[in-house]
């Protein structure tokens, strides 16, 4: 399929699933880079993001994930928060997204696969890694939550008896002890649900783990193990990405669980 085909496809999808009813809820964004460097559907411009940001803070509901996790386990209550998240840890997090959380004052977590900071190895998409200084920095604005998504960027369920284990221990121990600060929390890479048994490690070390979904959390029915979140691309423009934060677009979801069930097949990082 070329890449006009892919446009179209995905402007049909986008289309369809903004006919199904929104859910009320916790709304938990994925960013993944911010630059448009790369030619990714989930690389925007700096431009749009900063747009999304602004548009965002003016909703006084953005909260760091912490305040989000207290609000959907309490026994009653209603939590509408938007929590925005990044998953990896691109050098552009801290150039180029960083600026503009600090400018709108917007908390964000950000999910690192710490081998790619480690060892200041290129991701496949040939995105640069942060550094510990950079990643210290962040913090530093007091915006910036850090938490793993494994040490290699593994999918969690493909890996021998044990690698598991490894692979949550080296990232929260690298994270705890370059940026001294504990490591709570935790997202599935390419939000591949887990085995069993992957499930029983996380749910052993971390307080939330996060999925795909894109549909609302709502109190008192959500696993804060299974966190639904919501991608960021920049074919949603304004249209998709508010019926996103509205806590819509769930189809989009589910036939994307279905296609990337055969694109991933084989991938274990």
């Amino acid at each position: 399929m070329n890449r006009t085909s892919k446009a179209l496809v995905r402007t049909l999808l986008k289309a369809g699933a903004a006919t199904v009813p929104a859910t009320s809820g916790t709304v938990v964004l994925i960013y993944h880079r911010v630059g448009a460097t790369s030619g990714l559907d989930v690389d925007l411009p700096t431009a749009d993001f900063a747009r999304q940001i602004e548009w965002l803070a003016h909703t006084e509901r953005v909260a760091p994930l912490g305040r989000a996790l207290e609000f959907l386990t309490a026994p009653t209550g209603d939590a509408n928060d938007i929590v925005l998240t990044f998953d990896d840890g691109t050098a552009d997090f801290a150039e180029d997204a960083l600026p503009v959380l600090v400018e709108h004052k917007v908390p964000c977590t950000l999910y690192l696969a710490t081998a790619f900071v480690e060892e200041q190895r290129p991701f496949s998409d040939g995105g640069r890694p942060l550094s510990w200084s950079a990643l210290r920095d962040a913090c530093a604005t007091g915006l910036v939550d850090v938490a793993s998504h494994t040490h290699t960027h593994a999918v969690l369920d493909r890996l021998p008896p044990g690698r598991a284990a490894d692979e949550l221990d080296r990232s929260r121990q690298l994270i705890e002890d370059r940026l001294g600060r504990a490591c709570t929390d935790f997202a599935y890479p390419k939000a591949v649900a887990p085995s069993a048994a992957a499930a029983a490690e996380v749910r052993a070390r971390f307080r939330s783990a996060a999925l795909g979904g894109t549909r609302a959390n709502r109190a008192g029915h959500t696993d804060v193990y299974r966190l639904a979140r919501s991608p960021v691309q920049r074919s949603d423009g304004k249209r998709y990405f508010e019926r996103k934060v509205a806590g819509g677009m769930g189809l989009e979801d589910s036939l994307r669980r279905v296609a990337n069930r055969w694109r991933y097949r084989n991938a274990t990082t």
